[in-house]
């Protein structure tokens, strides 16, 4: 058995010995190799050490998706901090409110942002991040634990009080030492990531598979649908990671006859599509989709294993290449009690990842996870039976109508594959009788004319009656969160003259 790497600077350090030369980071403006790196990261921790930093310490970053910002995660796990990540696009009243509420040591910023932040940093001191660097080798290597606190996740960002997940160097490290094992990576595999530095996805999967590997990084600075097969082609990437609507924007770009002509072999998605979009998506870009699940509060969820593709579902719960079985998962219905094989029930997830809570919120913390150990993760699943699970949808967005409860993502799912119908969400709206009524925002390709009409019956014939929306508006985009999820609280539940009601 290999030892277990169990904290995010051994990891680094790592590579850094056993490959100081390789090419790590690499972005269209340059890269770096893993001694380059590790100079940068020792010169920024020395600099954090001067401006007071010192292990425990909270520090809030602007997390731009560039290599000045992953050094800084780097040098902060060095210094025994712990990094709470921002989106950058935040507005001033989330940034008031997170400094608020993780009143932290230091703010670590950039001159695109600096005046926003240094009107509510109040009396928390603020950098530059292109300021911080001080004299290598002058910053004292803090001791950091697998239980020590690394990083404090945003889940949600608002002018009260957001759920930060509190997340170990355990929690990372095992994610990125994993993580090639379920994806059958190697070190001639290269990697690349457009997904926000601010979650836990690109830092815990992609960038820290890339260390574990001592292979390449591609590093992105945002997603872009038109530009990312040929940035693939540019850097030689081999894999990359999609969530949300990627996939999906993707294969909306016009068709080009070279698409499937380029180096990428593998993607991780989830949750997962139906069979026959994976296998057209498949096909389009010459890749093979791995699928699987997981979240801030616990990165071992679950994944297709080796050998297995279980179409639309999630696959079994992801397990340590070297310790083996430490991931529990049980189905549980309302009740408490595990669900048989093809009902429905809530996911619960049992392991040495899970978070160690929210952020000075204990009565959060209590209900998320129970005195034994479960993380109720609030997501609905099937269960497939022989350890696997299949996603229905998150319990918060079950839409509860003529005494029946659904899950938006099957009505989706059935939109979605309508000629024309490139993108869809499905919300509850109120209902002047009781419970709630079904409204679809569908999104229609640029060539494509749609007869809601024929869309409607359509929805009949593949759907149960209650599952069919009463009301569909034609939209020309849906809004999205920084990872690429639909924002459905940006969904309008209010009547109006653009949607067609099919009870009028």
């Amino acid at each position: 058995m290999r030892r277990v790497i169990e904290t995010i600077p051994e990891l680094f350090d790592g590579a850094v010995a056993d490959a100081p030369d390789v090419e790590w980071l690499i972005t269209d403006d340059g890269s770096w190799t893993f001694a380059e790196a590790a100079d940068r990261v020792e010169r920024l921790a020395a600099g954090l050490h001067d401006a007071g930093v010192e292990p425990g310490d909270r520090v809030l970053v602007t997390a731009r998706n560039e290599p000045r910002y992953l050094f800084t995660w780097f040098a902060l796990m060095r210094s025994g901090a712990i990094q709470v990540p921002l989106n950058p696009a935040s507005s001033r009243g989330e940034l008031a409110g997170f400094v608020r509420q993780v009143r932290p040591k230091l703010i670590v910023t950039d001159g695109g942002l600096r005046s926003v932040v240094d009107d509510v940093a109040g009396d928390t001191r603020v950098v530059d991040v292109d300021d911080i660097a001080g004299a290598a080798g002058e910053a004292p290597r803090a001791e950091v634990g697998p239980d020590d606190l690394a990083v404090f996740i945003p889940t949600s960002g608002t002018t009260g009080r957001s759920k930060l997940v509190m997340q170990t160097h355990r929690a990372y490290a095992w994610a990125g030492t994993s993580f090639p094992r379920w994806m059958q990576l190697t070190d001639a595999d290269r990697l690349m990531t457009s997904l926000p530095l601010f979650h836990i996805n690109a830092p815990a999967y992609s960038v820290l598979s890339s260390v574990a590997l001592r292979t390449g990084l591609v590093l992105l600075p945002r997603f872009s649908g038109s530009d990312f097969l040929d940035a693939a082609r540019r850097h030689g990437a081999t894999e990359f990671n999609a969530i949300g609507a990627m996939l999906e924007i993707l294969m909306r770009q016009p068709e080009r006859a070279d698409d499937a002509e380029n180096p990428l072999r593998r993607c991780y998605t989830g949750p997962s599509p139906s069979e026959r979009r994976q296998r057209e998506i498949e096909e389009r870009f010459g890749i093979e989709i791995v699928c699987g699940y997981a979240l801030s509060e616990s990165p071992f969820g679950f994944i297709w294993r080796a050998g297995e593709r279980p179409f639309g579902a999630l696959g079994r719960p992801r397990q340590h290449p070297e310790l083996g079985e430490v991931n529990e998962a049980r189905i549980v219905g309302d009740d408490g009690v595990a669900v048989g094989v093809g009902e429905v029930g809530e996911l619960h997830l049992r392991n040495p990842v899970v978070m160690r809570g929210y952020f000075e919120m204990p009565d959060e913390t209590a209900a998320a996870v129970d005195a034994d150990g479960w993380l109720h993760t609030g997501d609905l699943v099937e269960n497939d039976g022989d350890g696997r699970a299949t996603f229905v949808g998150r319990r918060k967005e079950v839409i509860r109508r003529r005494g029946e409860n659904l899950s938006p993502l099957e009505v989706e799912a059935s939109l979605e594959v309508y000629p024309g119908v490139v993108e869809a969400a499905v919300i509850g709206v109120p209902s002047a009788m009781s419970e709630e009524e079904i409204k679809a925002f569908v999104v229609v390709g640029a060539r494509a004319a749609l007869d809601v009409h024929d869309l409607r019956r359509h929805c009949i014939e593949t759907l149960a009656r209650y599952k069919v929306p009463r009301y569909v508006e034609i939209v020309d985009e849906l809004p999205h969160t920084p990872t690429g999820r639909v924002a459905k609280p940006q969904l309008s539940r209010d009547r109006n003259d653009h949607e067609v009601d099919f009870d009028a």
